[in-house]
């Protein structure tokens, strides 16, 4: 893992004001924000959370069912979340979780009710407006007996930001049948570092489904985001599209471990690089049994760079069902001639192959949300970036 010196970052004294309306944004920044999936429209979302830099600006609930705020507040209201915070990470594991644990600047709490489906998204946003910003932020998800959420988290500078380092831990509590989609877009730049460090727990019945998409330059990036299935009949699956330009470099993957029987997982990861260095682990454990795990990782090399893959499957008694596919490449000359032959030209080949490659269709995102992914695509395959 590369290592990011905090002393380059600013920890201190870069507060924001409370934003009421996120429509007063500048068109520029609310740009910034669609492109992390998040709406300045809030007539389409159950509860919405903005971060920018060092402060919580805005919270609001829309939907009885979701109780919203900034974690230091949930702190207070909740005597210290002994039951949750801090819990599912380690405060010592690294430098970057001391420094969250000896200065948190805020995050989210989000607390879905028990038995509660929850119709719209919910979203929050983890902004660095600020140049050479260091942003320490401690996010609690609790989904409870019952209840369903999907929440888009966008992580994204400022517009004309350029460098920052983000430092993001996430824990998450999915209870006995309860459902969380958790989307997570990021919308960095060049001179930025991103240490998130995330864990959680599902409970008997209970559903955690996680989407990941990163297609902007970020200087350097190492995330491993793990899920213990702890309840029988549970299940979790991760679905990343990544894509690595020159100057990016990117240490990421996923782990699950299957305590329970009964248990289904599936990590799915997709990833191109254009010049950068993409790191994809994977690992998926086994201990119970019946059990299923499937682990893909498929990456394309176009124009320089590149790739490891790394999946590890672990089984520790007789009867798992565990798999793993792994592949790094280029495209297959016979599908770009297979295209040609139906009237494409070798461009227009190459760019409908690496469409369908990085397609997220599959993840069930809001319509506006997919709109502004395809829309990515097209703006990095016209600009030669893939």
């Amino acid at each position: 893992m590369s290592k990011v010196d905090l002393s380059d970052f600013k920890f201190e004294g870069l507060q924001q004001e409370s934003i009421a309306d996120l429509s007063a944004l500048s068109e520029k920044d609310k740009d910034q924000l669609l492109m992390a999936g998040v709406v300045s429209d809030l007539s389409t979302r159950s509860a919405s959370y903005l971060q920018m830099d060092q402060s919580a600006v805005h919270c609001e609930s829309r939907d009885d069912g979701v109780e919203i705020m900034d974690i230091k507040d949930a702190l207070k209201k909740y005597d210290g979340l002994k039951d949750y915070y801090w819990t599912l990470v380690d405060k010592d594991k690294d430098e970057y979780t001391k420094s969250a644990y000896d200065n948190v600047h805020g995050g989210y709490f989000i607390r879905v009710k028990a038995g509660a489906k929850i119709k719209d998204p919910i979203q929050s946003c983890l902004m660095l407006k600020s140049e050479h910003v260091g942003q320490n932020v401690h996010n609690l998800v609790i989904i409870e007996e019952g209840a369903e959420a999907h929440i888009i988290t966008g992580c994204s500078v400022a517009h004309g930001t350029k460098s920052g380092a983000h430092l993001g831990i996430s824990e998450f509590f999915v209870k006995k049948n309860a459902s969380l989609t958790f989307t997570m877009v990021h919308n960095w730049s060049e001179d930025v570092a991103v240490r998130p460090r995330s864990a959680g727990v599902v409970e008997e019945g209970g559903k955690f489904l996680s989407n990941y998409v990163l297609l902007k330059p970020v200087k350097d990036l190492q995330m491993y985001p793990s899920i213990d299935m702890n309840g029988p009949n549970s299940v979790a699956r991760f679905n990343s599209v990544v894509v690595a330009p020159e100057g990016s470099h990117l240490d990421m993957g996923n782990k699950v471990t299957m305590n329970a029987p009964h248990t289904r997982c599936e990590i799915i990861a997709r990833t191109i690089s254009s010049g950068g260095t993409i790191i994809n682990r994977g690992h998926i454990g086994a201990h119970h049994v019946p059990s299923k795990g499937h682990l893909e990782c498929q990456g394309l090399i176009l124009g320089g760079g590149r790739i490891w893959a790394i999946p590890e499957l672990d089984g520790t008694v007789e009867g798992v069902e565990l798999s793993h596919e792994a592949s790094v490449g280029k495209i297959a000359q016979e599908e770009i001639e297979y295209l040609m032959a139906r009237g494409l030209d070798e461009d227009e080949a190459t760019s409908t192959i690496v469409r369908g490659f990085l397609n997220t269709d599959i993840m069930g995102l809001p319509a506006r949300l997919q709109e502004e992914i395809d829309k990515q695509i097209e703006e990095l395959q016209a600009f030669g970036v893939m």
